[in-house]
């Protein structure tokens, strides 16, 4: 069904060159049902019913383009072969065997070329090879916490490598897997974005190519494109209809890259008067309506600021007034009587940031924090994961008598706490703070709690369900109080306090905790210890059995 290069014998011989003649077209493989199991679409409607239009429909023309290989692109007889390396374009990271094939003038040329960037490509002859020309593009780097970035720099990996064939005038392509195993990427993932991207690539510019080949040279890239190529490209309505319900929900724009919804542009139309709302004297089509320069209405007060968003104004307001207000609102902070100072709480009469300020204070922490290495302030443990709470959100521990205020540089810890913070305050999520034995440490003041909450930004306070406090103080529970009255009423109202562990287990349960000893000392020494044994091993806190 599909065909195949013969590898080389023993007497050394090459691999012989294979034309497109040799390779059956997509649209000439017979339809095969049923589907593998696929993990990335298997069991989801990507967001469509069954009956609701295909977002890839049948096209024979552009099917008609399309081959499977299994095999080496550079022995096929095509205008293009591509190439998988590294910025530097060197040998040593270019697809296997592709360089021994070409000759040496590939490698010699490749140097000249000043290297590439990831996800752009750049062209070569192909040598000996029985291709016309070889392009060259850079993978990116795979990470799930960017994986969104990664996937738009593939689909633009092969993007660039097809609009460079038609730049050149050639028609035919074959491209193997742009990813390396070094580089992370998983091997699913990737053959969706290669196999979309080609697809709407395909839709502009049909006329201009005549052959895409993709090549793969296991078993398993095999079969992952013989599974994910009839969700793209179906051959007939049956296989359309299939692809209705197992295409992810994300499946790009109309180049076949990640949406992210936060990115777009939204642009508001102006609204068009009626007659009978244009003043007596002239109509809204006439000239006279609009000056040259600008939006504004000559002879009435309709101006198109009053129908900007406030909220993306607020981001884009002069520099020079934004700085005059911020002084003005701290000078006015400053003015008359500061009861927080005075009762020793700290500076709490700053002025409030807007939520454009907010964003960008929490972006360029988050930033410097990945680029430090913060390890000193981890092996502290003053703030660390832990598990779920008993309704599943994710739970942040912190310690307060961990916290040593004259060792700790309290600027590299507020990087780290924004740092560790980031993955969970994206969705609700859960706080347990440790009070144990903390009363005998010097903590922060209240103005500094408050500068750490403006960081973490307003996120952290929508997603933010509780703090459950353990081994509450007189003294904290005063500090909490003037938390709520003077800093954030919304936040610091969330605020749980618990007198003893076992409680505490009634809403994180004590599996999803990692409990320091002297947390289940401090609480025998102030509960007593009535009635519970501590297990010495374990830790877990038991009922004594009555008698």
């Amino acid at each position: 069904m599909y065909g195949r290069l013969v590898a080389a014998g023993p007497s050394g011989g090459v691999d012989p060159v294979v034309t497109l003649d040799q390779v059956p077209r997509w649209s000439d493989v017979d339809p095969t049902v049923p589907y593998i199991s696929d993990p990335l679409t298997a069991g989801s409607d990507g967001g469509l019913g069954a009956s609701a239009a295909s977002r890839f429909p049948v096209d024979p023309e552009i099917n008609s383009k399309i081959y499977l290989w299994r095999g080496n692109p550079w022995n096929l007889e095509v205008d293009a072969v591509v190439n998988s390396t590294n910025e530097s374009l060197d040998e040593a990271h270019s697809s296997p065997g592709l360089h021994a094939a070409a000759g040496i003038g590939l490698a010699e040329e490749c140097a000249t070329l000043g290297g590439c960037r990831t996800g752009m490509a750049k062209i070569t002859n192909a040598y000996d090879l029985p291709a016309r020309k070889v392009i060259h593009t850079v993978g990116p780097k795979y990470a799930v916490k960017y994986h969104t970035a990664a996937e738009n720099a593939l689909s633009h990996c092969y993007r660039a490598c097809l609009e460079l064939l038609i730049e050149n005038g050639l028609q035919s392509i074959a491209t193997g897997c742009i990813y390396t195993e070094a580089k992370n990427y998983p091997r699913e993932p990737a053959a969706h974005v290669a196999i979309r991207t080609v697809r709407r690539f395909l839709e502009k510019q049909k006329d201009k190519i005549t052959a895409v080949v993709f090549c793969t040279t296991t078993a398993t890239d095999t079969e992952i494109y013989k599974r994910l190529l009839p969700l793209y490209f179906p051959r007939d309505k049956f296989e359309e209809e299939v692809a209705v319900s197992k295409l992810p929900a994300d499946v790009g724009d109309e180049n076949g890259e990640t949406v992210i919804d936060e990115r777009k542009i939204r642009i508001k139309p102006l609204p068009v008067l009626s007659p009978n709302n244009a003043p007596p004297e002239e109509t809204p089509t006439t000239e006279s309506s609009f000056v040259d320069i600008g939006l504004t209405r000559r002879r009435n007060s309709f101006t198109v600021d009053s129908y900007l968003d406030p909220s993306f104004m607020s981001i884009i307001k002069d520099p020079d007034q934004r700085r005059l207000e911020q002084w003005q609102r701290a000078a006015q902070a400053q003015k008359g009587f500061n009861c927080a100072r005075l009762l020793g709480y700290g500076d709490l009469g700053g002025p409030p940031l807007s939520a454009a300020e907010e964003y960008s204070l929490h972006s360029r922490y988050l930033a410097k924090a990945n680029s430090l290495n913060l390890s000193e302030i981890a092996e502290m443990k003053i703030v660390y994961r832990g598990g779920i709470d008993s309704e599943g959100r994710p739970v942040m521990v912190v310690v307060g008598a961990h916290f040593l205020l004259r060792c700790l540089d309290l600027e590299r810890f507020i990087l780290y706490v924004v740092k560790e913070f980031e993955p969970l305050i994206q969705k609700p999520y859960t706080i347990v703070y440790f009070h144990s034995a903390a009363s005998l440490q010097p903590q922060p003041d209240l103005g500094w709690m408050k500068r750490v909450q403006q960081i973490l930004g307003r996120k952290h306070q929508r997603n933010l369900h509780a703090i459950y406090v353990l081994h509450p103080t007189v003294g904290l529970r005063a500090a909490i109080f003037a938390l709520q009255l003077l800093v954030d009423g919304e936040a610091w109202k969330k605020v749980v306090y618990v007198d003893k562990l076992v409680h505490l287990f009634k809403y994180v349960p004590r599996e999803q905790l990692t409990i320091p000893d002297f947390v289940f000392q401090h609480d025998l020494e102030v509960n007593g210890g009535k009635g519970l044994i501590v297990d010495p091993r374990t830790k877990y806190i038991y009922q004594r059995a009555a008698n």
